[in-house]
Formats: C-alpha cells, structure tokens, sequence
C-alpha cells in the first residue's frame, strides 16, 4: 500500500512556509507518496502544486460541502462537510503529518496527531508545545529544511518515538 503523508499548515501562510510546503510535495512526489492535504488556499495549496509539477498523488479533505473552493492542483477532493472535524479524517488517514507553520487549526491537527499517536509528527517553522512548567513536550520532531521534513516523515522508526499523548489526570 502507499504510503500516505498528510501536510497542514495555515490558509493565511508566510512566503517561508509557501516555500517550504511546495518542495515538500516535491519531494513527497517523487519518493511516491500519496499526499494528503485541506484542499485549500496557503501551505494547503503550495503542497498541492508541489507534489502535481512532479506529476503525483495529492488528495485535498474539504471541511465544507462544496468541491468549487478546492486548490485546481489536487487530484482528488472529499468533501466532508464537518468543518475543523476533518482535521481527525486527515490525520487518522496519514502514515505522518508534516506540519507547516502554523495556525489554530493546524495547531488542532498536531494535537490530533499526538493524541493518535504512533506516527512521526513533523514540524518545520510551525509549532512547537510546552507544558505548564515551561518544559517541552516530546514527541514533535523539529526539521530545518524541507528535504529533512520529507526523511523523517518516511522513517520508519520515526513512529516508535512518537507514542500517544496521555490526558492529564484531572
């Protein structure tokens, strides 16, 4: 089965992260992963270019019930209509989630990333979580450059560090 490597980040993105999302899918296509992605405008819409100039796979999950505002490089699009609930299908459908930048709602996938958990989580120019004490919270991996993003995402002894997340005991 191929593997399938979802990338998020916001709609409302930095060139930076413009940047980093189109060589993302770049290299996602050509190491023949599927992409999977929000479908929209920002980082969504840089990976999906990326990974359709490389002539690959890039699935958009809409949170409305429309296809019409999907990005034009997707190869397929479902529409949920659950709005940010589609966050749960995105992540729950990938093999690793590549975060980039970052936003509410890309912030709620890297916490369903963890909550899954089992599946490296990646972050490049995006967010990083700290408990209440000022300590980091393992389990992101830290990439500096897209093409480090891409390698971990496609380890896989990335995954056996990224266990779930534990709630807290009230």
């Amino acid at each position: 089965m191929t593997t399938q490597i979802a990338v998020c980040g916001p709609r409302d993105c930095t060139p930076e992260d413009t940047t980093n999302a189109h060589r993302i899918g770049e290299l996602l296509a050509d190491a023949g992963a599927t992409v999977l992605c929000g479908g929209g405008t920002g980082v969504m819409a840089a990976v999906a270019a990326g990974v359709r100039s490389r002539n690959g796979l890039v699935i958009g999950i809409r949170p409305g019930d429309s296809r019409e505002d999907a990005s034009p490089d997707l190869s397929a699009v479902i529409v949920t209509n659950m709005g940010e609930a589609r966050n749960a299908i995105l992540v729950w459908s990938a093999d690793a989630v590549i975060i980039v930048g970052g936003s509410w709602g890309t912030l709620s996938e890297l916490a369903l990333a963890h909550r899954r958990g089992g599946i490296p989580v990646i972050s490049i120019g995006g967010w990083s979580i700290h408990g209440p004490n000022g300590e980091a919270i393992p389990g992101t991996l830290t990439a500096r450059t897209p093409e480090q993003a891409v390698e971990l995402s496609l380890t896989p002894e990335a995954s056996s560090a990224q266990p779930p997340i534990p709630e807290r005991a009230p």
